[in-house]
């Protein structure tokens, strides 16, 4: 146990792989199709240039020099020894298909690669990737994970995200009937999105009864269009006490076998314009997990209740 009273990726790994084991955020070469023209240009309304991987590999350098790029990075902060290959940034199911093989083929063929995660967007999951993340879900540890955002209509329109809610279900649907897992972002802050909106996005998830979430605090990064429209159109953000009680009400939602891939998130200090107290990472974590172990009548994730 690592003290958690929730049901963390950490602590899931090292049931599975008996050790520590560290994600590699890489870079697939790939775009979106909400940038390519297809469905916009600009991206999504929070996305950096970077697509939402400020901290994975470059793109300009082959996917094992990225691989040793990355452990390079961590070395100072984590021992580990067994990794998993993170394609984090852009839509990593949108392409050519032999371009998808080619990355993720080349990760698995490194030492001490023991699993894949895939970040996609759902409406990017047409019968042929099916097909081939089937195939890698038979042969590593596998999972793909889903940036929905929000279940609200007109969230999902101010983000851009540029697809309905019935698109995530059936994307679901197809992957958890060929058993491969899923993740689910959420984004925790979006404008005219009160608590009560949230907590639906998060029991909406909870009923998917998918593998993991991952549930991500609104940061305004400088040069994003969200930083445009702050500019021009200020309201209110959520302070860190309200972001603290609005993840441990989520938490509670949460079925107990669900994994729990995130609580907060984190930009580069450098381009972050708000909230400032975002930036302080483990103090946000810190946070939530004095207010899970002091908040009365607190259920948690059902099947952690008797180990804790």
């Amino acid at each position: 146990m690592d003290g958690k009273r929730y049901n963390t990726l950490n602590r899931e790994l090292k049931r599975i792989f008996g050790e520590k084991v560290m994600k590699l955020s890489l870079d697939g070469g790939f775009t979106c199709p909400n940038r390519d023209g297809t469905l916009g240009t600009r991206g999504c309304i929070f996305c950096s240039e970077e697509g939402s991987g400020e901290f994975a590999g470059s793109r300009f350098i082959s996917i094992k020099e990225q691989v040793e790029q990355q452990k390079r990075l961590l070395s100072n902060k984590w021992n580990a020894n067994k990794y998993i290959a993170y394609f984090q940034n852009f839509t990593n199911t949108y392409g050519p298909i032999e371009q998808m093989k080619k990355v993720y083929n080349e990760a698995l063929e490194i030492e001490n690669i023991v699993g894949l995660a895939i970040a996609t967007r759902p409406d990017c999951i047409n019968d042929e990737v099916l097909e081939l993340l089937e195939s890698l879900n038979k042969r590593t540890f596998l999972w793909l994970e889903l940036g929905l955002q929000s279940i609200h209509d007109r969230s999902e329109k101010f983000i851009r995200r540029g697809y309905p809610l019935r698109i995530y279900e059936k994307a679901v649907e197809e992957l958890k009937k060929r058993n491969i897992k899923v993740v689910t972002h959420l984004i925790v802050g979006l404008p005219n999105e009160d608590k009560d909106d949230i907590l639906s996005s998060v029991d909406y998830v909870a009923q998917t009864n998918t593998w993991g979430i991952k549930l991500h605090s609104l940061y305004i990064q400088k040069g994003t269009d969200i930083y445009n429209y702050y500019i021009n159109n200020p309201y209110k953000m959520l302070t860190k006490e309200e972001y603290v009680d609005i993840i441990v009400d989520a938490i509670e939602l949460l079925p107990g076998n669900m994994i729990v891939h995130r609580v907060t998130g984190d930009a580069k200090k450098e381009i972050l314009y708000e909230p400032k107290w975002s930036a302080d990472k483990l103090g946000v974590i810190s946070s939530i997990d004095k207010e899970l172990k002091v908040r009365k009548g607190f259920q948690g994730q059902k099947y952690l209740q008797e180990k804790v």
